[in-house]
């Protein structure tokens, strides 16, 4: 017995060695794959991404780096199929055993379902893992904007929390907008992350920029100055356009407005493997517009043409390069009907103006998890003011040019780069030979850290140098340059799976401008523009702190809460002051100062949408021996939208208060609500076929300012305008209009 006991245990043992030795044998033959999986636009990683060699049953997922080890025997040429949700699936052949990191880069899908992501930052993170306040309107939000006003942002601007939009006449209707108080020239605007509209072109930015081809509008309030150099005092818009995909984008839009208003918008935009194609054109017509029958037009005549078609090529999966171009034309003339329509002499006031840029952007993926981008935009902007006994316009040609570097590591991210700005202004006036009145250099060095520090907390530390050349043609020579070193911080803090609080500031700088929204008013009439000089550079010093609460209150139900506060001071203001019966550019004695607080809910259910807003904005000018609040701007403003929205309806109602704002002799304007309803039936007509048909009540209340004061006295030759414009002057408007997609 003891024999066959042995001798089954022998066997046992033998089979053990065997297997054990065969396991061995094919571990060592094993070889492990390492894939990093990352997002193509943000070169975030995608973790959850699914890895599988084709033909197997090997395959994994990627950890929270966005990377997958897959451990294989095979040899040779091998297919590998990497997907994600809300992203497109790829297929490639790989040569294994592979030693490098195979790095793939997924595009997001129609039906993305990933968080926001922002460029403005430029490290590409969402919303909520990002330690600089910025808020997105999505292309949800921006759909539904445009049902309300398709021929320019305006209202885009003017409904959100904290920005204020400043008309600064009353025949033309020209605006820029105030965020948190400050105004306009402490804005950037801009495009894809490159410079939009500034100096002589500001006056009309808002109202020239068609929204229809935005995929998102990015909002940073507070100091920008480390990234974006000077101008960024305030915070800056950036408007994100929409890229091509591989599914065809084709759609139309037509609307007409109540106030005799026609709106004419075509988008195309499809890509393949190595071309992409994205064309943009609209038609806006306007009448003059006399809602109070004073027979002075309170929306003037104007006709628009914008084009901007932009081309990208993708040579190897990774480089990307995009060129585009933005032509528009429009003419602009507000003033004494009859005259506007040929039929008798009287006050008009006409601005023309063209302008011509180009963008270019070359963007170069490595293998380190790192990217080079180089960027390049021109314009030239021509605009020509003409009243009856005076004119004014001139040429003004700007460029900007930057090289930047960001590089990932698990941790943090790095970016640093140099840029040039450039900017010429030449007076075409009929008084004045076409030579340059100013012009403006600014080099730049910055760098950015961008570090995850523990679990909770995240900070993002930034240092920018610039180096500021002006002339003037009083002198005709370049004064001595001026050197600006501007650091700034955003700290993230992650209290709980509800609870986080960001913290930031930094200092701030705008190069003297000859643009001013004063001068703006004056048609610059009378406006000394050798009077600005290098020294009248403002400089500044900005905090904001917020505190965000988000929780589900049911499974489809979210409230979330962000309550900001902020404070910025500016220091060495250019005012312009009467000297006689001309005005001249000087530096303040003193400073000016905003500071208040915006409290922002929001409550989600189902299809239900609801928005509340709240901003208590106090500019006060402590210069010149005045004290008090900064003329028209409403301490006190109340935002309430709802919005309802189906596969085969949408429908919203919105309510605005505006608190009592001073005007510049000190007195009192009034208060006032506007009230707006809109509602969007849509249609699908096959797979690829979808209508809409839409209808907008904009302060259906009728509210404006003619009903508290007349806005023209005098005679129709030599009218008097009200110089102070705190409210609505169109009233009423009702537009309608239809979708079409193919």
């Amino acid at each position: 017995m003891f024999p066959c006991i042995l001798t089954n245990w022998m066997k046992n043992l033998i089979c053990f060695l065997v297997s054990f030795l065969v396991f061995i044998h094919t571990v060592a033959g094993q070889d492990t794959l390492r894939v990093s999986v990352r997002h193509s636009l943000t070169n975030q990683p995608i973790p959850g991404a699914t890895v599988v060699l084709i033909g197997t049953s090997n395959g994994t997922s990627t950890d929270p780096n966005g990377v997958a080890l897959l451990r294989t025997s095979v040899t040779g040429p091998q297919p590998i199929r990497i997907s994600a949700v809300s992203f497109l699936m790829i297929t490639r052949s790989i040569n294994l055993p592979q030693t490098d990191t195979l790095r793939i880069t997924l595009e997001p899908s129609e039906e993305e379902l990933a968080e926001i992501t922002v460029s403005s930052t430029r490290t590409g993170r969402s919303v909520a893992d990002e330690p600089t306040r910025v808020e997105v309107l999505d292309a949800e939000e921006l759909d539904e904007k445009a049902n309300m006003q398709p021929a320019n942002i305006a209202v885009i601007l003017r409904e959100s929390p904290g920005i204020q939009v400043q008309q600064t006449s009353v025949m033309s209707a020209n605006a820029t907008f105030r965020i948190q108080g400050l105004d306009g020239r402490y804005t950037q605007l801009l495009q894809d992350g490159l410079p939009l509209y500034s100096g002589f072109s500001s006056g009309l930015s808002l109202m020239q920029v068609p929204p229809l081809n935005l995929k998102q509008v990015e909002v940073i309030k507070g100091c920008q100055s480390t990234l974006y150099g000077s101008g960024a005092i305030a915070g800056l818009v950036n408007l994100v356009t929409k890229e091509p995909t591989r599914k065809r984008d084709l759609s139309f839009l037509l609307n007409g407005t109540s106030a005799l208003g026609l709106d004419l918008n075509g988008y195309f935009a499809q890509r393949n493997d190595k071309i992409g194609f994205t064309f943009y054109a609209t038609r806006n017509l306007q009448r003059a517009y006399d809602p109070n029958h004073d027979q002075f037009s309170d929306l003037p005549q104007i006709a628009r043409t914008t084009l901007q078609p932009k081309l990208f090529w993708y040579p190897n999966a990774t480089v990307t390069i995009s060129a585009g171009l933005i032509w528009s034309d429009e003419q602009r003339t507000g003033g004494y009907l009859p005259t506007i329509r040929n039929e008798s002499a009287g006050y008009t006031e006409a601005n023309d103006s063209r302008r011509l840029a180009t963008q270019f952007r070359l963007e170069k993926r490595f293998s380190n998890e790192s990217v080079l981008t180089i960027k390049n935009s021109y314009s030239r902007f021509r605009r020509a003011i003409s009243l009856p006994d005076y004119q004014f316009g001139g040429l003004q040609q700007s460029s900007f040019s930057e090289i930047s570097y960001y590089k990932h590591h698990p941790k943090s991210d790095w970016i640093a780069g140099m840029n040039l700005w450039t900017d010429q202004f030449h007076d075409e006036s009929p008084a004045f030979s076409p030579t340059p009145i100013y012009g403006q250099a600014i080099a730049g060095a910055f760098v950015q850290n961008t570090s995850t520090i523990t679990e909770k907390l995240s900070l993002e530390t930034g240092l920018r140098t610039d180096l500021v050349m002006t002339t003037v043609r009083a002198t005709n020579e370049a004064t001595k340059p001026h050197l600006f070193l501007l650091p700034r911080f955003s700290l993230l803090y992650r209290a709980s799976e509800h609870w986080t609080s960001r913290l930031g500031g930094g200092l701030g700088y705008k190069a003297p401008t000859l643009f001013t929204e004063d001068a703006e008013r004056l048609s610059f009439r009378g406006v000394d523009l050798q009077s600005i000089r290098q020294d009248q550079t403002e400089s500044s010093m900005g905090l904001n702190w917020d505190i965000n609460y988000r929780t589900e209150l049911s499974e489809e139900t979210t409230l979330s809460v962000n309550q900001l506060f902020f404070y910025t001071q500016l220091n060495r203001l250019p005012v312009l002051t009467p000297t006689g019966t001309r005005y001249a550019f000087r530096t303040a004695d003193g400073h000016l100062s905003t500071r208040g607080f915006e409290t922002n809910v929001r409550l989600v259910y189902h299809d239900l949408h609801t928005f509340l807003g709240y901003s208590f904005i106090d500019t006060r000018r402590q210069y010149d021996n005045l004290a008090g609040p900064l003329p028209l701007t409403a301490k006190h403003r109340l935002y309430f939208t709802t919005l309802y929205e189906t596969d085969k309806l949408k429908t919203g109602f919105e309510a605005f208060y505006s608190g009592p704002q001073q005007r510049t002799d000190g007195s009192k304007a009034p208060d006032y609500w506007t009230l707006g309803y809109m509602i969007e039936k849509k249609w699908t007509f096959g797979q690829n076929t979808k209508g809409s048909i839409f209808i907008n009540f904009e302060n259906f209340l009728d509210v404006r300012q003619s009903r508290f004061e007349p806005l023209v006295t005098g005679s129709i030759t030599q009218p008097v305008f009200v110089t102070d414009i705190y409210a609505p002057t169109d009233g009423r408007v009702i537009n309608a209009g239809f979708k079409l997609k193919l």
